[in-house]
């Protein structure tokens, strides 16, 4: 099997059903039907809010370290099994904050599956603190400062949540106390806003990865210094089709163009519990609809190493698995 890094997926975002029903039942909590078929068929959301909104409400359910723990052990035995030897794990600590959970209850589930996955499934796995934006500046700031107790558990920051209506330019402090602490910074933009989001969390947050990024596609400008600086693009295209962010036939993703401009682009789940599909069922999928050659899967998973914040004997590690892509001193 290919090796792939997964570098967008949401902790969160991976909450199945079933899951969420045994640990609703666990703690208590009584979700609005005790039918899995009947809580999947509200799965279906006509733009980003709609997702957010039932996100949210599920996420109420997790109240303890176990809970906590079992929901990343089952993405990460999931990602395992799916060829991912890499993973750069979203979770957002202002929404259990939120539900009175305190930090060190989320990042103790959270590292326990972590250090299981790294010791029993030899799946390399780091967890990325992201900020909601609906939050503000000053909520970003504040989480991240609550979250230093904590800095070995967490290898960099970004930004999720409601893109449109809250510019990059609000979150800048929070980004730059990161940077100043030698967290990797990432960020959400280019997904439902416009491609002056793209340029602004490379400039004003100086963000070394882009979550998303198609309208990025709209500024040939943009394009260009996607393309020189190396700015990887970390794309989910099933999550798209979910959300109508994207044409509604995969055979038209933008992924096509933007491996055709030479892009650092990666594939991606973002949320597979609700967007169908993990990160195989990404790679099938497209590879079905683009008409992906085995070169070019070998390329967009070379991208995904290349595009991780992986040390560098760790990558060259991966990537001598990868056939068909040249080594780093050989490539153009």
């Amino acid at each position: 099997m290919r090796p792939f890094a997964e570098l967008h997926v949401h902790l969160e975002g991976t909450f199945e059903v079933e899951q969420f029903v045994d640990i609703a039942r666990r703690n208590g909590v009584t979700p609005p039907s005790w039918d899995v078929d009947e809580l999947r068929s509200r799965y279906a959301f006509d733009d980003l809010q709609s997702f957010l909104d039932l996100y949210y409400e599920n996420l109420g359910a997790l109240r303890t370290e176990e809970d906590f723990h079992d929901l990343a052990a089952a993405y990460l035995k999931r990602a395992a099994l799916a060829g991912v030897r890499h993973t750069e794990m979203f979770f957002d600590p202002q929404t259990h904050l939120g539900n009175g959970i305190p930090l060190e209850v989320v990042f103790a589930g959270f590292g326990a599956a972590v250090d299981e996955a790294r010791r029993d499934l030899g799946l390399s796995a780091d967890l990325i603190l992201c900020f909601l934006r609906d939050l503000g500046g000053d909520a970003a700031v504040e989480t991240l400062r609550a979250a230093m107790p904590f800095r070995d558990r967490f290898v960099g920051v970004g930004l999720d949540s409601t893109e449109v209506g809250y510019p990059p330019a609000l979150y800048a402090e929070a980004f730059g106390i990161a940077r100043s602490e030698g967290l990797r910074r990432v960020a959400h933009a280019g997904e439902e806003g416009g491609p002056e989001n793209v340029r602004d969390a490379l400039d004003l947050l100086h963000v070394e990865r882009i979550d998303h990024g198609n309208r990025a596609l709209e500024d040939p400008d943009l394009v260009a210094r996607l393309r020189d600086e190396r700015i990887p693009l970390t794309v989910c295209p099933l999550s798209n089709l979910a959300l109508k962010t994207a044409p509604p036939d995969l055979a038209d993703h933008p992924l096509r163009r933007m491996l055709d401009e030479g892009l650092l682009v990666t594939l991606n789940s973002d949320d597979p519990a609700y967007f169908g599909g993990y990160h195989d069922d990404n790679v099938r999928a497209v590879t079905e609809a683009l008409a992906l050659t085995d070169s070019e899967l070998d390329l967009l998973a070379r991208n995904s190493f290349e595009a991780s914040f992986l040390g560098e004997t760790d990558r060259a590690r991966f990537l001598a698995e990868i056939p068909g892509v040249p080594g780093p001193l050989e490539a153009g």
